[in-house]
């Protein structure tokens, strides 16, 4: 539409721009108010039918106290980088063996995806049932430091 051709143009110089009587055009008042205004009165049937979990809350925020952030690493992690952690210091080897700190690592939980080429012996507080069993499986051991806490019961 061509901007000389709107109504607000067209209309220019009458007193209501083509929107009857004075009133109608003014504020918010014509449109029950502004944005959600009276959606629990006179807009409740409009929030109700088409707005219908606008109000009320859903679900629950843990307190920060019960959160607690696991940091994982997996067996391929450690085999992929095990150059880097001997060269650093994190990882010493004694004859064929690995020993892993994962607690002075920063990690608390192995787990088990990949698969282990050495044999490692490793301190953790947290391991899962498949990394142990491949941990086993290669000749290594894993020492874990915390029990679960269905077995502290």
């Amino acid at each position: 539409m061509a901007h000389k051709d709107r109504k607000i143009n067209k209309k220019r110089g009458s007193r209501t721009c083509g929107f009857g009587n004075t009133q109608k055009h003014r504020g918010a008042g014509s449109r029950g108010g502004r944005g959600m205004a009276g959606s629990k009165k006179h807009k409740w049937s409009y929030v109700s039918k088409y707005l219908p979990d606008y109000f009320g809350r859903r679900g629950f925020k843990r307190p920060r106290a019960v959160i607690r952030n696991t940091r994982t690493i997996n067996i391929k992690d450690i085999e992929e980088n095990i150059d880097r952690f001997i060269k650093e210091g994190i990882v010493k080897k004694k004859t064929n063996n690995y020993y892993i700190n994962l607690k002075e690592m920063g990690y608390d939980k192995l787990l088990g995806s990949g698969k282990p080429g050495h044999k490692f012996i490793i301190n953790v507080d947290y391991c899962s049932e498949s990394a142990m069993k491949k941990i086993k499986e290669a000749g290594g051991r894993v020492n874990i430091t915390k029990l679960k806490e269905s077995e502290t019961e």
